[in-house]
């Protein structure tokens, strides 16, 4: 049976995947669990790759890379690659953290890409990340997540503010986000003793850590016929699951050329780092895969000029209560199918003919489908999809599922768009 008659069993199981991943550390567990469910296996950086499994996966901080390469398979084959990112925008918690004011300890935290402050506000907050922890003379990598609601930033009460609901609210990043974390004076350490009983070690064997909050409410159906979702990270946890599920699935159906999914960290603050698409993660691996095989340097550069990417990333449903924020003639929807996204300027990597074959993809996997523009008048976005173009000379092509509420700590889709993306993914993958 195909996958799109029944996306409401797929936006559960994308449910699932998302509320096990807090973090883009997180994430990179969840994703390596599933795939290794599925018969891949993981292998390290630093061993040499003169053999490498058809079905296998890498980890570099909070990225992943996965693939599936048939044994048989002329190295200078192109790939056929889906790329995601595993962070979101949220607080991030300073490496001096402990702070307090007027009789409550507080945490410090920094304010990570494009968040929208307001919807952080008085909510249940727990922590995720990871800590390196020293084990005699070893530092190991621990990750940590605390689902119980220990942090929360109150907003200040309308009484104190009479004018918000004429000049609306405006919040400091420094001075208006900091976390409760208890009653009583701030105390130097109190965040490490607490990270250290999570982590079962003593305060001080703990070195350093990327620490960041989340919202404790779980991802759920909504609406009078269960036709959304909300749940946090959705941008971008739903393209990073509707790509590893897509590849699992074509990993079983013979495709012609060799497939891989890249999962992306520090997509939100610019992807420049050694895990983001503007390092050289994809070009790393890709490279390594095709030696193991037993090709070159030309044979890389080959499979580069047949190797298509999808870079999937979340898009602007029309709003209905800023109909007149989006583009009158592009207005996509919730329910509608994959978004094609397309910017004259070069904000999206998506050009005339990657345009065409993912619209064809669509078409083979009977899903429909959607085109969107930003208004001409206002600022657009941007994805890992020019960054990949750009650095490696791939074709490629922005898409994603439409959604609402982009960079809050609550976000929404449509129930029957993930099973639609995994499916158009699917025959990408397929796609001669």
């Amino acid at each position: 049976m195909s996958i799109i008659e029944f996306p409401e069993r797929v936006a559960l199981d994308m449910a699932s995947y998302i509320d096990a991943s807090p973090s883009p550390y997180h994430a990179c567990d969840t994703s390596a669990a599933r795939l290794v469910e599925a018969g891949f296996t993981e292998i390290k950086e630093l061993e040499a790759w003169s053999e490498v499994p058809e079905r296998g996966f890498v980890r570099r901080g909070g990225s992943l890379f996965a693939w599936f390469y048939p044994a048989d398979m002329d190295p200078a084959t192109g790939f056929r690659i889906a790329g995601a990112h595993t962070d979101s925008p949220n607080l991030r918690i300073k490496p001096r953290p402990d702070t307090g004011a007027a009789g409550f300890r507080q945490l410090g935290v920094e304010v990570y890409g494009g968040v929208l402050l307001n919807s952080w506000l008085d909510r249940d907050l727990g922590i995720s990340g990871r800590a390196f922890v020293s084990d005699g003379p070893q530092l190991v990598e621990r990750h940590f997540r605390v689902d119980r609601p220990i942090l929360r930033v109150p907003q200040l009460a309308i009484h104190l503010d009479r004018t918000i609901g004429e000049k609306g609210l405006k919040l400091d990043k420094q001075q208006h986000m900091a976390p409760v974390m208890a009653v009583g004076d701030a105390k130097e350490g109190a965040f490490a003793e607490l990270l250290g009983q999570e982590l079962g070690v003593p305060a001080g064997a703990i070195k350093s850590y990327d620490a960041m909050v989340h919202d404790l409410t779980p991802s759920g159906l909504l609406g009078a016929d269960n036709d959304m979702l909300a749940a946090p990270r959705l941008d971008n946890l739903c393209s990073s699951y509707c790509a590893l599920t897509a590849l699992v699935e074509a990993s079983t159906k013979g495709p012609s050329h060799a497939l891989a999914v890249t999962l992306f960290d520090h997509e939100e603050v610019g992807s420049a780092s050694r895990g983001g698409a503007d390092g050289p993660l994809l070009g790393d691996v890709t490279e390594r895969l095709i030696m193991a095989r037993g090709g070159d340097r030309d044979s890389y550069l080959r499979s580069i000029q047949d190797s298509i990417c999808v870079s999937a990333d979340m898009a602007h449903a029309v709003h209905p209560n800023y109909v007149d924020r989006h583009e009158p003639d592009h207005h996509i929807h919730l329910n509608a199918g994959p978004v094609i996204k397309v910017n004259a300027n070069q904000r999206y990597a998506t050009e005339a003919e990657t345009e065409a074959l993912f619209q064809l993809a669509c078409e083979r996997a009977g899903v429909p489908f959607q085109k969107w523009v930003m208004k001409t008048n206002m600022a657009c976005g941007s994805t890992i999809g020019p960054l990949t173009a750009a650095r490696h000379g791939m074709r490629t092509v922005d898409v994603g599922c439409a959604q609402l509420s982009m960079h809050s700590a609550r976000e929404l889709c449509g129930v029957k768009d993930p099973a639609w993306m995994v499916s158009a993914l699917g025959e990408m993958f397929l796609m001669a």
